[in-house]
């Protein structure tokens, strides 16, 4: 055969198959189109409104989206997307379709009645640091992590506040070296539940409080973990922002973070594992811990690390975000802070007495109660959150002109969700949504969807009264100890906002405290 016939011979045949693999993919991307039509028809869907400010395959939301992030604006950009295109649109980000709603009955279908429809989709995100955890997994994984965690987090084991005191002593100690000067408490109140996070998953506290400027030691086997934690975290937060282009914020930097905190982690399971059921169980009279209670029901290092961390992700810093945020909005309020510090008199007196702080004391008091409730309303700490539909589905509401028609969401999309906007909704909460005023929890009733901060349906959040008890003490504690409060800072309201895995607030909490 001559190089010219075989030459055309070869054409030919890669010519026919490719043909035939074209036509394949052509019947089978009709044979999708036609079936996902009459999806559409019978479910009467309607398409959401359109973004339309998204660029080329979305690139320029991609760029909007990290830009303000860096700048502490994400959040208002959100606010700004509802304010001009309503509570739903659909947009391109890096060439997919991505939804984003603010309507409560939307989030109620992805997190409850539609449940089994959405799943995270965040796995590959967040396994550098937190592997396979509650807060990383899907389907049989999650609900096993669910049943073994579920029994961690009953009252009894939430309740000893007591524990505590320790923790607060040290944090009033950097507090009075400032002699009633301004001085940032949030940097303090990360630390702080650091500490309490630590010591309540491990039975040892980092005690990151602790340094030369208080006159206490800061040498131990865990110096540089919450640096480490810190930035581990940040990654993971822009990598979740990333979406399918997560896999480009990776790097020596975030890997190094990683390996020292689950050096650390590592030996602490691996003490746990040394000790016999009798050891744990001796150590349970001592105190809960809740690596030692999980320790007695597996032996799985990989288990026992991988929770640890999920569960110290969710209890460290959504508590230190909603603490900081309150005080913000206590020193700003004058009249709040006073009317809070009356109630906490007549409950507590003005000095510490822990047979009257406890878990039932604190529940009983109802303005205390409306501060927590508003700030976290106003400033909920996982402020966007996303789910991926697992198979084509709907969302109730948000499609057509007046967003009133269910919309399609077909199998493989992300849908984003805002807490942060739509507990600022005016339907639900009046035309002052956005200031923070904890009297209207007097009279909010069936308030449903429109008000989640900690998650709901199957994966609502185990910590929840582990989280609010502890912030409700500490708010107790302060303004018993500093019961002067108030801001010199003159910048921009709102803050800006650090927009992570959680919320803090971007640049520090700066305040005055003392007797």
């Amino acid at each position: 055969m001559e190089v010219t016939d075989f030459y055309n011979f070869a054409v030919k045949f890669l010519t026919s198959w490719y043909g035939i693999l074209f036509g394949v993919l052509a019947i089978y991307c009709t044979s999708i189109h036609i079936k996902r039509e009459k999806f559409k028809k019978k479910h009467g869907t309607k398409e959401p409104r359109p973004y339309e400010e998204g660029g080329f395959l979305g690139l320029h939301l991609a760029y909007d989206l990290l830009r303000t992030k860096r700048a502490g604006e994400s959040l208002d950009f959100a606010m700004g997307i509802k304010e001009k295109y309503g509570r739903t649109i659909s947009a391109k980000l890096f060439g997919l379709r991505v939804i984003g709603t603010y309507e409560p009955e939307n989030v109620k279908a992805m997190l409850a009645t539609q449940f089994n429809d959405f799943k995270l989709g965040r796995h590959p995100h967040f396994k550098p640091l937190l592997g396979d955890g509650i807060f990383t997994l899907d389907g049989e994984g999650w609900k096993h992590s669910r049943q073994l965690l579920r029994p961690q987090f009953v009252r009894d084991q939430v309740a000893h506040v007591s524990q505590l005191e320790p923790h607060i002593q040290t944090l009033a100690k950097h507090i009075q070296k400032n002699k009633g000067q301004t001085f940032d408490i949030q940097e303090l109140l990360f630390r702080f539940t650091l500490d309490t996070a630590t010591e309540f998953l491990f039975g040892e506290s980092v005690h990151s409080l602790h340094d030369s400027s208080i006159g206490l030691s800061d040498s131990n086997e865990w110096s540089g973990f919450a640096e480490s934690f810190d930035k581990a975290q940040r990654y993971l937060g822009t990598r979740v922002y990333s979406q399918v282009a997560y896999f480009f914020v990776d790097g020596w930097d975030f890997r190094r973070s990683v390996k020292q905190v689950h050096k650390l982690a590592q030996i602490l399971v691996q003490r746990a594992l040394a000790m016999s059921p009798e050891e744990l169980e001796e150590k349970s009279k001592n105190g809960y811990t809740f690596l030692y209670e999980l320790a007695k029901f597996t032996k799985d290092p990989k288990i026992l690390q991988d929770q640890s961390l999920n569960i110290l992700l969710a209890g460290r810093d959504t508590t230190a975000g909603t603490l900081s945020f309150c005080i913000f909005e206590l020193a700003r309020n004058p009249s709040i802070w006073e009317k809070l510090k009356n109630e906490v008199y007549q409950h507590f007196g003005k000095d510490y007495d822990s047979s009257k702080i406890t878990f039932e004391s604190l529940k009983s008091c109802e303005y205390l109660k409306w501060v927590v409730n508003e700030t976290l309303r106003l400033y909920p700490s996982v402020a966007i959150n996303f789910r991926a539909a697992t198979k084509d589905t709907t969302l109730p509401v948000g499609g057509g002109p007046d967003g009133s028609y269910p919309i399609f969401v077909a199998k493989g999309t992300t849908v984003a969700y805002s807490y942060y906007v739509t507990q600022r909704l005016e339907e639900y909460y009046g035309k002052d949504a956005d200031v923070f005023r904890p009297e209207r929890w007097e009279t909010l009733d069936k308030l449903g969807w429109a008000y989640l901060p900690f998650n709901g349906g199957p994966r609502i959040c185990l910590g929840q009264q582990f989280a609010l008890t502890e912030a409700s003490y500490v708010i107790v504690r302060l303004v018993q100890m500093f019961p002067h409060l108030e801001t010199k800072d003159m910048r921009e309201y709102p803050p800006k906002k650090n927009c992570q895995l959680t919320v803090r607030h971007q640049d520090g909490v700066f305040i005055e405290m003392g007797v």
